[in-house]
């Protein structure tokens, strides 16, 4: 099929945006939808798309980890749709660019023979390895499928893909779908992919740069809106394709100026969440994180210009339910918190949030569950100070119990993430941290774990990683163009073996305890119902404010009493950076 892009206008140029899969589909796509309102606001005429709720993929993905669940020993799965996700997005890759590059059938079947043993550390058999294939054979034929239909449809004159690790290849097939749908169609990278895999000075990105010259013509790095517009408007050299915001001399837009996410293409009632941001980027330097790369200097809204656009998107989309993308939460939860309050709407948000004194505050807590604070995800990472402190984290062991303590007295749910293998982390590192689980248990809402990732550029610390020299690929060289992108590994202790039995010590050991780590909708509800066991302030179960017949009124907030010590106001807190 053919389209028609040829000789366009500005007033008929249309801008296609998309999501495919694999990402879980919590929310709308937050960045086409940002994008959808900075375009549409400089008079383009955009459409968004979430190719994740596609019913055929994920039936594919389901297909797929339950085969992996049937082959991989229980005590070797650990929390198989998180570490799963590796095998997948580079099986995947593999199977797209198999003939492209050449590779035997026996070459290709070793490779993903690899592929599971450097996250299961399990050996597979051909047979079980070509059922996993055969299952993933059918996605590109159903991904061409729609998305030839999509363009059809649509008609774009520009397509733009926003891209992360899980989203990389089926994007790679989109663009060179779309190329041949119509060699003058302008196609657009961007995404989070840029501050990891590909994240700038990474010799893979100077090789994907030229690998895909044919059908990408434009790299978008870091924040988006003033760069796609930018080239929409003609304002790069034709030649130029990889873009960021030095080369417009600009340090991001200024957020405060920015209109709601535009979410008026995508069927909300899929979504739990609607999604939202009150600032961007992060005052904090952890040396894994990639935050600061990617965003730059943190930017924060005022407040009460963040509480009437929430209000806004409440009124909009009768969705009661936010998460707030914020790489932290503690510079504005407070304030956050004391307008919604005054506002008197009933709305409940989520975020990231630091185990810091703020968040030791009772009197804090309360009143951040009477303006709506529904989850706090807490990065604590470890329960050894020692590797607190290699990390960067700037937090204790001391301020990540009394957090979880009075989060959970106010009633909010706390999600605590807990990174494993961070270079120089012990077995005594690991079981204080299995020791600091146990001991908080009835304070953690849920428990949730990651391998640590290197990357040779990105990471807050990947400069010094890099002066010494630490990092080699883990898969081999042959397999480089099937891949696309180099897994990279630390050279160091902890060993990527060791690093993976802890992942799966860990979930044991939350199971034991009767931590949840929720991924379905009803696993969502049994934790709901445990924590409404363990505090008389939880929050209402996700089932209640999913259910449209069901409207939480601000008196289920409010009716949440502070401690007696404690005073319902609202301090300046003074400069968080």
């Amino acid at each position: 099929m053919t389209g028609t892009c040829n000789n366009v206008t500005h007033g008929e140029e249309k801008v296609l945006l998309v999501l495919l899969p694999f990402w879980n589909p919590l929310i709308p796509p937050l960045g086409p939808a940002c994008l959808q309102t900075f375009l549409r606001e400089n008079n383009y005429n955009v459409k968004s798309v979430d190719a994740n709720l596609e019913t055929g993929f994920r039936e594919i993905y389901d297909r797929y980890y339950r085969l992996l669940k049937e082959n991989i020993p229980a005590d070797r799965q650990g929390n198989i749709f998180n570490i799963g996700n590796q095998v997948l997005r580079n099986h995947l890759m593999a199977h797209l660019n198999r003939k492209e590059t050449n590779v035997d059938g026996k070459k290709y079947v070793e490779l993903l023979r690899v592929l599971v043993w450097e996250t299961f550390f399990t050996h597979l058999e051909d047979n079980r390895l070509l059922e996993l294939d055969e299952t993933l054979g059918e996605f590109f034929p159903r991904l061409e499928t729609y998305f030839l239909n999509l363009l059809d449809k649509e008609k774009p004159t520009t397509i733009g893909l926003s891209v992360c690790g899980d989203t990389f290849p089926a994007s790679l097939a989109a663009f060179k779908m779309a190329k041949k749908w119509d060699p003058s169609v302008k196609t657009v990278m961007g995404g989070g992919i840029f501050a990891d895999q590909l994240a700038p000075g990474s010799p893979d990105l100077d090789r994907f740069a030229g690998r895909t010259r044919d059908y990408i013509d434009k790299l978008i790095i870091g924040e988006g809106e003033e760069l796609l517009l930018t080239f929409l408007r003609g304002g790069f050299n034709e030649s130029q394709r990889v873009l960021s915001l030095k080369d417009i001399g600009s340090g991001g837009a200024d957020i405060s100026t920015l209109g709601p996410p535009d979410f008026s293409d995508f069927d909300l009632g899929y979504y739990p969440y609607l999604a939202h941001y009150g600032a961007r980027s992060c005052p904090y330097q952890c040396k894994f994180c990639s935050e600061t790369i990617n965003w730059g200097k943190y930017r924060k809204k005022d407040v009460s210009r963040t509480v009437q656009e929430l209000i806004e998107l409440n009124r909009r989309h009768s969705h009661q339910l936010f998460l707030l993308t914020d790489s932290t939460l503690n510079p504005i939860a407070t304030d956050l918190a004391g307008e919604i309050v005054k506002s008197g709407a009933s709305i409940y948000w989520d975020g990231f949030l630091r185990a810091d004194k703020h968040a030791c505050s009772t009197e804090k807590t309360v009143l951040w569950r009477r303006g709506g604070f529904y989850r706090a995800k807490l990065g604590l990472e470890s329960g050894s100070q020692r590797v607190l402190d290699l990390m960067n984290k700037r937090i204790t062991l001391e301020q990540s119990r009394e957090a979880l303590a009075a989060l959970a007295f106010a009633g909010i749910k706390t999600t605590t993430f807990w990174l494993f293998g961070f270079p120089g982390e012990t077995e005594e590192d690991f079981l204080q941290t299995l020791e600091f689980i146990e001991e908080c248990r009835d304070n953690i809402y849920e428990a949730d774990c990651n391998p640590f990732n290197y990357y040779l550029t990105g990471q807050a610390n990947s400069g010094e990683w890099l002066k010494n020299n630490k990092g080699v690929p883990l898969y081999p060289e042959w397999a480089a163009d099937m891949l696309v992108t180099r897994t990279w590994v630390m050279d160091c202790e902890p060993s990527r073996e060791t690093i993976f039995s802890r992942v799966n010590r860990f979930v044991r050991h939350c199971g034991k305890l009767g931590i949840p780590n929720p991924y379905s909708l009803n696993d969502i509800y049994e934790a709901d119902e445990r924590w409404k066991k363990l505090h008389k302030n939880a929050v209402p179960s996700i089932v209640e404010l999913r259910n449209k017949d069901i409207y939480v009124d601000s008196d289920e907030s409010r009716k949440v009493k502070p401690p007696a010590f404690a005073r319902n106001t609202v301090e300046d807190d003074g400069d968080w950076f």
